[in-house]
């Protein structure tokens, strides 16, 4: 490979060898912003950026089932690196999928038909809770961790990151009772209502196996990782903050041990702010609802956001996309920000729509 995107610096190794030369390789752009270094522009990157909009991935993934496209890890790398290839993103987030803790834990599942999550044997007792089991992933996981090694052996020379990825306890616990996505998890708010103590139970299992595997994502080659708090905003904030909070932040506070940031992502997250600021994550990633510079006003100056463009304006012009895009960085200010969408990318968004996002990310001066 001919890599021509940096002029690296050439050190001698502190191995034996003294002929051997290291590439001291530079910060890639988004690290930097992550941790909190001057930039001349924000990072971009977009949830589910490997994904149906781009005809590469579905070209890929007419010819297979979604469950093998995550566990083949030749082809989950394949599709991982389509849109730094394609789009130019600063980061490459792993292609995998936040249930798959579940199936590793003892909480089978499937997709439907229309690409649905659904659980087999959903959770609905503190005996089911009883059954489950630890999530070993070097040995359950395994694919996770040999896709994330493959993608990040092309792309560290490149100067661009992969980032691991887990669902958050809340939201794990939310399918695994609720057996199917929802829009209030009724059955899901029965169960913690009728059963505190086994929610209780059950958050702090799903916890330790989101800690193990990212930990194990790490140690593959993930050099950042995000917590997909996706139905956490379905509570109240008192409610998420007494319950939930707890849980969280102990994963947030064991990830960051092994020295590597971690993103705090939630959906509905405007009520949430000072819980999501309060657990410590290195940045917060907040969804479309609240303009990103009255987000900062909130949290203050200490964190990085990371957001927040309306999926759904992706559907508009280019040059609508660039000057929506273009007014967000201005209005927040090019400091502490990781430029990406409020949600995951939308599955018919044109491709040079997506195109327009980042690059108008790219372009900003």
């Amino acid at each position: 490979m001919t890599i021509t995107s940096f002029s690296p610096t050439v050190a001698r190794s502190k191995r034996k060898d003294k002929n051997l030369l290291m590439i001291e390789l530079p910060e890639p752009l988004f690290l930097k912003a992550l941790n909190k270094q001057a930039v001349s522009r924000p990072p971009v990157w977009m949830m589910r950026q490997a994904g149906r909009y781009l005809p590469e991935y579905r070209a890929v993934r007419s010819k297979i089932t979604f469950e093998t496209l995550c566990t083949t890890p030749d082809l989950a790398a394949e599709v991982t690196l389509q849109p730094v290839d394609l789009l130019g993103v600063d980061a490459a987030v792993i292609f995998s999928d936040i249930l798959v803790i579940l199936g590793a834990i003892g909480v089978p599942f499937y997709f439907d038909l229309e690409g649905g999550p659904r659980i087999s044997q959903p959770i609905r007792s503190a005996s089911d809770i009883d059954k489950l089991v630890p999530a070993e992933p070097p040995s359950k996981l395994a694919y996770v961790g040999e896709a994330i090694r493959k993608v990040d052996a092309i792309l560290r020379p490149r100067s661009v990151p992969v980032i691991g990825f887990a669902g958050a306890p809340f939201t794990l616990a939310a399918y695994a009772i609720e057996g199917k996505t929802s829009r209030e998890f009724a059955i899901t708010r029965r169960f913690l209502i009728e059963q505190p103590e086994a929610f209780s139970k059950l958050l702090s299992h799903l916890a330790e196996a989101i800690i193990a595997h990212l930990h194990f994502q790490i140690k593959s080659g993930a050099r950042a990782v995000q917590l997909f708090d996706t139905w956490g905003g379905i509570m109240s904030s008192p409610e998420y903050r007494q319950i939930v909070y707890p849980h969280t932040k102990h994963v947030i506070t064991e990830i960051q041990k092994a020295g590597v940031p971690i993103i705090l992502y939630m959906n509905g997250s405007t009520p949430h702010l000072n819980n999501m600021l309060e657990t410590g994550a290195d940045g917060l990633s907040v969804d479309w609802r609240m303009p990103l510079d009255q987000v900062r006003q909130i949290v203050g100056s200490a964190p990085v956001l990371q957001g927040n463009l309306d999926p759904t304006l992706l559907y508009s012009k280019p040059e609508v996309i660039e000057r929506k895009t273009r007014k967000m960085i201005t209005d927040h200010g090019v400091s502490k920000l990781i430029a990406n969408l409020g949600h995951g990318i939308l599955p018919d968004v044109p491709v040079e729509h997506a195109r327009a996002f980042i690059d108008a990310v790219k372009n900003y001066s």
